[in-house]
């Protein structure tokens, strides 16, 4: 591919005291086959070396861009990274993840293949152990609007990570995330489909996430975390203004993130009222979304063992947790 034919796509990194991982992310965006991007790095106001790591990355490779503002959060140093990136495609990479050589290349080629207003790949999770479970995609090429946002609520093959994915500059005029909230990728990668007209996937794995337990997603419980449900009300709220269709497919989706709020809360002590609640609210939602065909076999087991027993259900996730991770379940 000529340069002449590679428009400029604008890599945004939000980055916060990350020196442990920083620089085997931007040596994966330094060997990128698609040569004509802007690395923009946006430090949150980093206490680690971080800053320092992306200052001398800048000295070496003049498409880094380095960027450092006052703690906002992540939500807030994307809007930033956003702000200030000048390319026609703009793709998010996790400062502790890492991609393939190819990342951009790929993404970029599967969406001129078909014409598509943005493009998503898939992502492999890398475990401690040395597992790697490879996110697997099975459907069309191209999907409408509806079909993806349909796919958004029912599986994880499309999921609303805003990484992995190759968007025009253009969405992120009317798209924000919202500052100060966590899980804000839910509020925003659902409007970004909303707002195009095709989305090419691709089946091919180019984004690596190391799962870590002390990740934003996976670290302790605090009431932060419920951020997670009402996100998630948010998106099912406006999905079903814009397709009404899809009302039992957004209950679905609500009603995972009261299961995986109450699975972040597995080994926490106290918050048992909330714990109670969030039970009690399962229970509420579940009638539909178990007599619905296309809900996960894997939702309505949860379902049904947390409506039949919480202490049951605790154990059975821990074994899930162990076999997904390739550990050993003791008996």
């Amino acid at each position: 591919m000529l340069m002449s034919d590679m428009p400029l796509v604008s890599i945004i990194v939000p980055i916060y005291n990350v020196e442990k991982y920083l620089q085997r992310c931007i040596d994966s965006l330094f060997a990128q086959t698609y040569v004509n991007i802007e690395i923009v790095l946006v430090d949150d106001g980093s206490a680690d070396r971080s800053l320092s790591i992306c200052k001398k990355n800048a000295q070496q490779d003049e498409r880094v861009r380095v960027f450092s503002k006052t703690n906002g959060g992540v939500a807030d140093t994307r809007n930033f990274g956003v702000s200030v990136a000048r390319g026609q495609w703009i793709s998010f990479v996790d400062p502790d993840d890492y991609v393939d050589p190819d990342y951009i290349e790929y993404l970029y080629g599967i969406l001129v293949k078909s014409n598509a207003t943005m493009s998503i790949c898939q992502h492999r999770n890398v475990y401690k152990n040395g597992k790697i479970q490879t996110n697997l995609y099975e459907g069309p090429a191209v999907l409408d609007s509806h079909t993806a946002v349909k796919r958004l609520l029912y599986d994880d093959q499309i999921d609303t990570s805003v990484w992995a994915k190759l968007y025009p500059a253009w969405v992120f005029k009317k798209i924000h995330f919202p500052k100060g909230r966590l899980f804000e990728d839910i509020a925003a990668t659902y409007k970004t489909f909303l707002a195009s007209d095709s989305i090419a996937v691709g089946s091919e794995a180019k984004y690596s996430y190391p799962f870590r337990y002390n990740s934003i997603v996976n670290d302790q419980f605090s009431l932060h975390k419920l951020d997670l449900i009402d996100m998630t009300e948010q998106m099912a709220c406006e999905v079903k203004k814009v397709y009404p269709d899809l009302q039992i497919a957004s209950q679905r989706r609500v009603l995972y993130a009261y299961i995986s709020t109450l699975n972040q809360m597995q080994n926490v002590d106290g918050y048992q009222e909330i714990r109670e609640q969030l039970i009690s609210k399962i229970k509420e939602l579940r009638k539909p979304v178990l007599e619905d065909h296309k809900a996960p076999i894997r939702d309505k087991v949860a379902i049904c063992l947390i409506g039949f027993s919480y202490p049951i259900y605790r154990k059975a996730w821990k074994i899930y947790l162990k076999i997904k991770k390739g550990e050993e379940v003791s008996a």
